[in-house]
């Protein structure tokens, strides 16, 4: 699956979340950190809802850029 993800600056360093998937969230020192880390934070979280017997979410957020 692929989700789309959203990476934020923040004081001192970069957070990331994952729209599709609430909680999930990571930070790191820089942007390319905090995408490292989110793919891990998506792996654990994946895994601790199918540990639970929950459903996985469907992907469904979309990115797009717009000019303004």
């Amino acid at each position: 699956m692929r989700y789309a993800i959203v990476i934020e600056k923040a004081n001192g360093n970069y957070s990331a979340f994952v729209p599709d998937l609430p909680g999930c969230v990571a930070t790191g020192a820089s942007q390319q950190e905090a995408q490292r880390e989110i793919r891990e934070a998506i792996r654990f979280h994946l895994d601790g809802l199918r540990a639970d017997g929950l459903d996985v979410p469907e992907p469904t957020s979309v990115c797009e850029y717009v000019e303004a």
